[in-house]
């Protein structure tokens, strides 16, 4: 019996856990949304989630503002948008 609790337990804790996200996606002090991006996304893909941010806030496109690299290596380029 509780070789089967444990059991359920552990399945549900699993379900409830959430996925790291693949990008580092933050709003900056400007009103800006920083998108830190892994080694094999593209930058279409890390604008899809400024997108998604910026529809948050109750806007409806983002717009980049600039792109570098950086140097970490699990986030080696970060995009900057402007939500409008």
């Amino acid at each position: 019996m509780s070789r089967l609790f444990l059991v359920c337990m552990g399945v549900v804790l699993l379900a409830c856990s959430t996925p790291p996200s693949r990008f580092g996606v933050y709003q900056q002090s400007d009103g800006t949304i920083g998108v830190h991006s892994p080694k094999d996304a593209k930058e279409e893909e890390a604008q899809e989630m400024a997108v998604a941010e910026c529809k948050k806030l109750g806007k409806r496109t983002a717009t980049i503002i600039d792109s570098r690299k950086t140097v970490n290596d699990r986030f080696p380029m970060t995009y900057n948008y402007l939500c409008r």
